[in-house]
């Protein structure tokens, strides 16, 4: 056991006697030590309840013959941190995460782990951490939250950003406002719709690194409980058995993963963190995989923010497994993988019984032909830019029009609160990308405020910086090389025009090869002048296309 180096021998009686001062008795020391990182905080809504689902992990562990060891970890709550400067630090925590995992892991001598995350970050960063490390892990999440309701309608996160543009355009007052902002988010979990926390928590389930259900119950039920009970009797069976991270992720995981991903329609930071999670078991992911997968797996399940559905809705459908196994008759699945239930996929799916096909639809009747995410590319992104095409109005799939170029995401949402974009425009915010922001920024403000006030079904916005899972509309992100990297979206001027085919996964800048040439020689970006540690962040982050990972 890795714990050994900490506990036997004569050599380890001053060890022995610090593991004494924490009321471990011999039995305990004797056992497998097992570390809980426990994301658990009282500032994020998804993870003030991270202490009770730590709690029964323990139980798991001690029932199992294992003594678990908890430690925390920091996390972002994007929603609190939208719009302002704290935003700049959600991405760049992912790392820090990742790294004090490998820290307190390499540091104890932890025999296994348990990870337990929930939000936007902290699970890919737990992901990093797992994959890097390689012993054997385990991820149970906290869980969704339940959906609002107002007027016999679903309510989320989402909805009151849009609501906020639909207050600055005169069609909704201050005080319904105020009205629906105590209903949406009705308790602990993260946010109900297919956001990036809760698309991240679904991955990780079907890349078998949590157990089936760890996408999908929601945060308040005691099956979420009895989950993260049996996941820490589980990494007792993993550590015996020796199955690690890197016996479960593979290239064929990360095809897994995405095909569920255009099924369900899911954030588009998805594109961000699979590549960073790919990268640390030493593997490339190509942005194009996304568009081949995207073309021949259609969208089956039409959650928020593009649908109607919530995560609980598809909990009580058949959840993730349930999914999956459409997927999977459907022969769209690599289905003999490992998974943490030291079972293959194919046997796990045998579980599978009712589907309600209401919410996840059959293959031959999806929602959309192709898959939720597409891959754009041309001379404003020639490394790739990403969109989220399930939330793509139908007329915007296709669209020409001129740029109203911002630096920043401030100004941008000036612009839009005030009235100073027309249908018909094309919104381009620059320096917010890895580098140039620094940290890629969320942008759910702007993008909301657009569907608020009716404009996103005709409307466009362009950014090297990113979007929210709550995101809607013909919004395009990740344009890699970022502006501060010399990319041309740096070079873009005030009403040139930008053509968008969707379906054809363009996105051009109408000028000619030899303007664009001229631009791009007297360009020059200006330096990120940053302190502490976004400045560190800064020096070293690489592009968005692949993944923003720190060198």
């Amino acid at each position: 056991m890795n714990s050994d180096r900490i506990k036997k021998g004569v050599s380890r009686a001053p060890h022995r006697s610090l593991l004494y001062a924490l009321g471990l008795d011999e039995e305990d020391i004797k056992k497998p030590i097992i570390g809980i990182a426990n994301a658990a905080n009282d500032i994020i809504p998804g993870h003030k309840h991270l202490d009770l689902i730590c709690e029964e992990v323990k139980n798991g562990i001690y029932s199992a013959g294992g003594t678990p060891v908890a430690f925390s970890t920091i996390g972002v709550c994007d929603g609190i941190a939208m719009g302002h400067e704290g935003m700049r630090y959600s991405l760049a925590s992912r790392e820090i995460i990742a790294d004090s995992i490998e820290i307190m892991a390499r540091a104890h001598q932890f025999d296994g782990l348990v990870l337990i995350p929930n939000c936007d970050k902290i699970v890919p960063g737990m992901l990093m951490a797992a994959l890097r490390l390689n012993i054997p892990t385990i991820i149970v999440s906290g869980g969704p939250m339940l959906a609002g309701r107002h007027e016999g309608q679903a309510l989320n996160l989402q909805n009151i950003f849009e609501a906020v543009g639909a207050v600055n355009a005169g069609k909704m007052t201050e005080e319904e406002l105020k009205e629906l902002e105590q209903l949406a988010c009705p308790g602990v979990g993260s946010c109900s719709g297919m956001f990036t926390a809760n698309s991240m928590n679904c991955l990780t389930e079907v890349m078998g690194l949590a157990l089936p259900g760890n996408g999908t119950v929601p945060a308040v039920f005691a099956a979420r409980k009895r989950l993260a009970k049996q996941s820490g009797r589980k990494i007792m069976e993993l550590v015996s058995k020796d199955i690690r991270p890197l016996d479960i992720f593979t290239e064929k995981s990360i095809e897994n993963a995405l095909t569920v991903d255009m099924a369900l329609g899911c954030s588009t930071n998805t594109v961000l963190h699979l590549p960073a999670i790919a990268h640390e078991a030493g593997l490339d992911l190509d942005l194009q995989l996304i568009n081949k997968l995207s073309k021949k797996v259609p969208h089956i399940c039409s959650l928020a923010p593009a649908g109607a559905h919530h995560i609980e809705d598809l909990y009580y459908a058949g959840g993730i497994e349930g999914v999956m196994k459409v997927l999977g008759d459907g022969g769209l699945l690599h289905l003999d993988e490992i998974t943490v239930t030291g079972k293959t996929i194919r046997e796990n799916l045998q579980e599978v019984k009712d589907i309600d096909y209401n919410v996840i639809r059959p293959l031959d009747n999806p929602y959309h032909k192709e898959g939720g995410l597409a891959v754009l590319s041309g001379n404003i992104a020639p490394d790739g830019a990403v969109v989220k095409q399930a939330a793509v109005a139908e007329e915007m799939l296709i669209h020409e029009g001129p740029a109203r170029v911002f630096k920043g995401e401030e100004a941008a949402s000036e612009a839009i609160s005030s009235g100073k974009i027309k249908p018909g425009d094309v919104v381009v915010i620059t320096h917010e990308g890895p580098r140039g922001g620094p940290g890629m920024r969320e942008m759910l403000a702007p993008t909301a405020t657009l569907v608020g006030m009716g404009l996103d079904d005709s409307v466009a916005l362009i950014t090297d910086g990113r979007f929210s899972g709550a995101t809607r509309g013909a919004a395009i992100g990740h344009v890699s090389p970022e502006a501060v990297s010399g990319g041309p979206i740096g070079i873009i001027k005030e009403g040139d025009i930008i053509y968008i085919n969707i379906p054809e996964r363009k996105l051009e800048l109408k000028i000619s090869d030899e303007e664009l040439a001229e631009r791009l020689q007297n360009y020059k970006p200006e330096p990120v002048e940053k302190t502490g540690y976004l400045n560190r962040y800064a020096r070293n982050v690489l592009s968005a296309d692949k993944g923003a990972v720190v060198k």
